[in-house]
């Protein structure tokens, strides 16, 4: 008798078992009455809302080339215009992202030059800085100095 009763509680316990597996875990799944969907109360008054403020444009920082007051007169005119886009490089790195006080170089083709900047001021709501940009040709050095503001649409305008 109590070697049935043993077998009937394994066989019970089997029974439960198989009937409580997920289908991960073997071929025997078992069905699931549907979850019944909550109701949704929709407002019948309409709300007002306010739009989201936009936010402004970005705008990509530039030195338009073709302007180049920011280098002395006479060392413009011996440039190629190659050594005078490595020159228009340098000006631009060195406002956009120079720390006040480091040159940033340039060199092309016998030609070289430095540009140094000094810290951001503001001007009118407008990024500033100051600006020494030196260019040696043929072992002559020439030196322009200014201010280049950043207008609203991210170009750099030079006031030698």
């Amino acid at each position: 008798m109590k070697i049935l009763r043993a077998i009937a509680l394994i066989g019970l316990a089997l029974t439960v078992a198989a009937c409580s597996r997920t289908g991960t875990m073997g071929s025997m799944q078992t069905a699931s009455a549907p979850m019944p969907q909550p109701t949704v109360i929709t407002n019948p008054m309409p709300t007002m809302t306010t739009p989201e403020p936009q936010a402004p444009a970005l705008q990509q920082a530039r030195l338009d080339p073709g302007s180049y007051n920011y280098i002395d007169g006479a060392a413009l005119n011996q440039l190629t215009p190659a050594q005078r886009s490595a020159a228009n490089d340098a000006q631009f790195y060195a406002l956009q992202f120079g720390r006040p006080g480091a040159p940033r170089t340039w060199n092309s083709g016998g030609a070289n030059g430095s540009v140094s900047v000094g810290p951001y001021v503001r001007v009118n709501s407008l990024d500033c800085r100051e600006f020494t940009h030196r260019v040696t040709i043929s072992g002559q050095t020439y030196t322009a100095s200014g201010q280049a503001c950043r207008e609203v649409d991210g170009a750099w305008t030079v006031s030698a």
